[in-house]
């Protein structure tokens, strides 16, 4: 029977994380107030029953914990807050705010995360104010990005981030409130002034100071542009300079787990302190002094790299260790796990929702759990089969753990993980050991040429060999798409399945064939409501048309020759929806059903229905039947031109000019014209009918 008693802090920080996901999905079930007065209530009620009762006061406690989750997250809301700066009931003309953060170069801009500290409304006061905003700076009118803490005065108000307008796309507004980040705003030239640059913290602008010396070393002493980008990757878990295929060789071959600083490197690290430290660990007051020296140097390099979330998770656990070795406590993981776990939700209760800290959590404790198992199942005599068999388990340990985030997030899974492994993780520790060096003897220039040589050969190797690996036939399985229920279910098979080989028992082969039973329904009905019947969807991308017809996992696309071209606006506004229907087979601009009935206007006929695509001014017949209309590049300019065509709807696509679409749909409303504008509603998405 499974005991809590070992791992109790587990239970605790399990009712933590939901009482965070209660807050997260359900935030108006009590308010602040009212959960205070709850938990308040539940401690003094804890502490009675500990105190004076015989009735057992956990429940009570776990409560306590839920509800003080809860809280948490309302409290870390800032949206919630009533001096934030979206709650300013005059419109806001002018505000100042304080960078945040160092410059993320983009490909036409810079982009900072900036706090508001005052604003300024139509009544001409300044008044106090808080909330983070996301600017962009047009590199046309900015060579060089502003530095972090500084202020700036800025012309005009932020605009509120918006939903995702196409189905399946990614939901920046969402992202980026669980950073409580929820406006924008685009600045040039003329809508800026420097007002201070003395604000930001001390320890943050050292800190800024530090790495951009280091990436200067890195730069200056490594050859070749990707070496450098995988240096600074997996060194100073800066990612600016990596470009897309370095990305997709590192993803496709099961590698792109060390290019973000993670337990991997701080381990790596701490190794190294203890290592060069050893001597002083003799006496009492060497082991503190060890430990409190081990704290500060990871927490620095955790600061360094930018405090990602699996940062954050090693070096918190670290942390508990290197006290616990002064101390000589006996720790149990999984307890070092929670309460790392438990000090940072306290702090960022929205870390519970970000990838980085899931996939982190997972994977290690699947290497706790399974490695060891998976490891006694074959003792090999060799040393060298000995080393690539742990490094195999832990490899397999951790994609079993993960494996079903990485198909819900990411839609694709490495088939030669466990062979790019063999390489990846012993690579990536040298190249880490040897990046340090370099940074640690950077002031000597001949032993820093010496060690930038070495750590571009290596650096070379390793990417020679990622990239042969994604070369292999059927390197990677694309396109894998699953709902977070059917995530949930491959977890619980996965757990199922485990617990079946561990322990004998029949009733995890009832659990597991349960749940594999319940994935397959789930998976029936994605195909019959979503892949199966017939679709049209006119997109959303800003200045270009695309027009999609589905059905069955094959699609006739209609779009500009400049929208189909640009790889980046189809994976990021067309490829979502093509994942969640099922598209296997696309034909572009396909003339096959369709006829020219102008230059500029196509007629497409489709399932029994006749959708009109125009997009240049032209006059249609009164006799022209259509059940649709899509209008483009502004090629009507009043809804009369084709309000003698009796459409099931007018889509006015994302090529024409917004104040044109509103005109047309006011003057359609007037009419009882059906007309529907993208650019105001987001996708146009209807089950068509023959």
């Amino acid at each position: 029977m499974f005991q809590w008693v070992p791992v109790a802090f587990v239970r605790i920080v399990l009712f933590f994380i939901a009482g965070i996901l209660i807050g997260i999905y359900q935030p108006g079930i009590l308010n602040e107030f009212i959960a205070g007065i709850i938990l308040v209530a539940l401690v003094v009620s804890y502490f009675i029953l500990v105190l004076w009762s015989k009735i057992n006061p956990g429940p009570v406690g776990l409560l306590a914990v839920l509800v003080a989750g809860y809280l948490n997250l309302l409290v870390h809301t800032q949206a919630r807050h009533p001096d934030h700066f979206m709650h300013t009931v005059t419109p806001v003309e002018f505000y100042k705010a304080e960078l945040a953060e160092p410059a993320e170069e983009k490909a036409s801009s810079w982009k900072q995360v900036a706090r508001v500290k005052a604003v300024r409304s139509s009544t001409g006061e300044w008044t106090p104010a808080r909330g983070n905003v996301l600017l962009y700076f047009s590199k046309n009118d900015f060579a060089e990005p502003f530095s972090y803490g500084t202020t700036l005065l800025i012309n005009g108000a932020p605009q509120p981030l918006t939903p995702p307008a196409n189905p399946g796309e990614f939901d920046y507004k969402r992202f980026l409130g669980f950073r409580n980040i929820y406006h924008q705003h685009f600045i040039r030239n003329n809508s800026v002034m420097l007002h201070d640059t003395t604000g930001g913290n001390v320890f943050f602008k050292e800190v800024y100071v530090i790495r951009n010396k280091a990436l200067q070393i890195i730069n200056t002493c490594i050859n070749g542009t990707q070496q450098q980008a995988i240096a600074a990757a997996l060194i100073l878990g800066v990612k600016d300079g990596l470009d897309t295929d370095l990305t997709q060789a590192y993803a496709a071959s099961g590698a792109m787990h060390v290019l973000a600083v993670s337990g991997l490197h701080v381990g790596i690290i701490y190794m190294i302190i203890l290592f060069v430290l050893q001597p002083t660990s003799r006496s009492r007051q060497g082991k503190w002094a060890l430990a409190f020296v081990s704290i500060v140097l990871l927490w620095g390099y955790a600061s360094i790299t930018g405090f990602s979330p699996s940062v954050l998770r090693a070096v918190t656990m670290f942390s508990f260790v290197a006290l616990a070795r002064p101390l000589n406590y006996r720790t149990n993981i999984y307890n070092i796990l929670a309460v790392s776990a438990f000090v940072l939700l306290l702090f960022n209760p929205y870390l519970v929702m970000s990838v980085g800290f899931q996939l982190s959590y997972l994977a290690v404790i699947g290497i706790v759990y399974l490695q060891p198992v998976l490891y006694r199942a074959w003792i090999p005599k060799s040393i060298l089969l000995d080393k690539v068999w742990q490094i195999t388990c832990v490899s397999l340990a951790a994609q079993l753990a993960t494996f079903a985030l990485g198909l819900l997030y990411f839609h694709q899974f490495p088939v030669y993980f466990l062979f790019s492994n063999l390489f990846v993780i012993p690579g990536a520790t040298l190249i880490l050991i040897t990046g340090i060096a370099l940074l640690a003897i950077s002031w000597i220039p001949v032993a820093a040429k010496v060690f930038g040589v070495v750590l571009s050969a290596l650096i070379k190797t390793l990417n020679f060999l990622v990239f042969t690996t994604e070369r292999l036939p059927f390197s990677i399985i694309e396109n894998v798409y699953i709902t977070t229920l059917q995530c949930w279910l491959l977890i619980f098979i996965v757990v199922s399945g485990i617990l079946l080989l561990q322990y004998r028992k029949f009733q995890f082969l009832i659990t597991a064939t349960l749940f594999a039973l319940l994935f397959g329904i789930a998976q029936w009905y994605h195909y019959y409501t979503l892949i199966k019947p017939a679709k049209l969807v006119v997109y959303h991308v800003p200045g270009f048309s695309a027009m999609e017809l589905i059905q069955n996992g094959r699609s006739g696309f209609y779009g500009d020759p400049s929208l189909i071209s640009n790889t980046e606006r189809m994976r990021f506004h067309i490829s979502p929806n093509r994942l969640i229907s099922g598209v296997y087979h696309t034909e572009v601009n396909d003339s096959a059903n369709a006829i020219q009935l102008t230059p500029h206007t196509l007629a497409v006929f489709w399932q029994n229905n006749v959708i009109i695509r125009l997009q240049k001014s032209t006059t249609l017949p009164e006799s022209l039947h259509a059940d649709y209309i899509l209008i483009s590049n502004n090629a009507i300019k009043s809804a009369s031109e084709i309000a003698h065509i009796q459409a099931k709807a007018v889509i006015l696509d994302s090529s024409n000019s917004l104040a044109l679409c509103k005109q047309l749909l006011n003057e359609a409303k007037s009419r009882s014209l059906p007309f529907y504008s993208v650019m105001h509603s987001g996708a146009f998405v209807n089950q068509v009918t023959p």
